[in-house]
């Protein structure tokens, strides 16, 4: 049995009057990963859906009193539950029928006579797509902080050597209070990209990019290479970032903007701070908290440094 943590205690509803394949789905997992409620109708599970919502919806088409697709429409025209994986089963003769599937508001479908490990796969597939659209950054598309703390702890647990690089930006907010969100948006995509295609030139590394929000984001990599690639995301940073200033403000080389206190303050060009921790030798991590606790004080010494810079912890390397 395929043990995959990320889904281990999911709640699933499944809706259909069919015994044989209530028993095949709540047979495919432990209950400890994936535990079945069975609905023999489907109006009597939206009411329960609505207060109680599970983390996955399994509807079959032969639901006496809904159709399976009605089922799916409904569920998915409520915005809180859009990002809800639903999957459709189908008899087989069911796809010789005409479709518009683009009304179809389902995420995968099944087709009998069910096939057990392909069940089983397709379904594992459909909740870690789901998990991870639902945890990408909507703006630079990067994993978000659940799948970020999810590949720190995976590295951690392999005992593999790892760096983990944490970046934010300096003098961002200023930047926004003058120039407008919309334009710090385009700011942070373009930082998303230098530090993407940064660790895409590490080629046949094992490597991760994730955005943790707002003007913060992390890298991982093997500790031979993080300062290389440091420096490269520093000096790729410093060559594009004044280009998104007013041409007068960029010959000044600093802007007139609030800080936090309500003080008008001059503040610099935009600088990017990378604070790098390793795991490594004698100095492992033991969990990812660790490794944002020591980030937290490397951060604060690389910010002692107006200009872009990187500091790596060397303790006991």
């Amino acid at each position: 049995m395929d043990d995959i943590p990320a889904l281990r205690g999911q709640e699933a509803f499944l809706l259909s009057p069919d015994k044989e394949l209530a028993e095949l789905l709540t047979g495919l997992w432990p209950v400890e990963h994936m535990r079945f409620t069975v609905f023999e109708l489907g109006r009597r599970a939206i009411e329960h859906l609505f207060n109680d919502p599970p983390d996955l919806l399994v509807v079959d088409e032969r639901l006496p009193d809904i159709g399976g697709p009605e089922v799916a429409s409904l569920v998915k025209s409520e915005n809180v539950y859009r990002q809800l994986p639903v999957v459709l089963v189908m008899d087989r003769e069911g796809l010789d029928l005409p479709r518009d599937w683009e009304q179809v508001e389902v995420d995968d479908f099944l087709v009998r006579p069910l096939d057990p490990k392909e069940t089983r796969a397709r379904v594992n597939l459909t909740m870690l797509r789901a998990m991870r659209a639902l945890d990408a950054n909507p703006l630079s598309k990067l994993p978000g902080n659940t799948s970020i703390l999810q590949r720190i702890q995976q590295c951690v647990d392999s005992g593999e050597d790892f760096a983990l690089a944490y970046c934010d930006l300096d003098y961002f907010k200023s930047f926004n209070d003058k120039y407008g969100f919309s334009r710090g948006d385009e700011v942070l995509m373009m930082t998303a990209r230098v530090i993407v295609n940064t660790i895409r030139t590490f080629g046949g590394v094992r490597s991760f990019v994730g955005h943790v929000g707002g003007d913060d984001f992390v890298f991982i990599m093997p500790p031979d290479l993080v300062e290389e690639a440091c420096r490269r995301v520093v000096q790729s940073f410093d060559s594009i970032v004044p280009h998104f200033y007013d041409a007068d403000d960029r010959a000044r080389g600093s802007i007139v903007s609030v800080d936090r206190q309500g003080v008008t303050r001059t503040f610099p060009i935009m600088a990017v701070s990378i604070a790098v921790v390793f795991s490594t030798g004698k100095r492992r991590l033991s969990h990812a908290g660790e490794a944002a606790s020591i980030a937290m004080g490397l951060k604060k010494k690389a910010k002692e440094n107006p200009k872009s810079c990187y500091v790596l912890d060397q303790r006991e390397r």
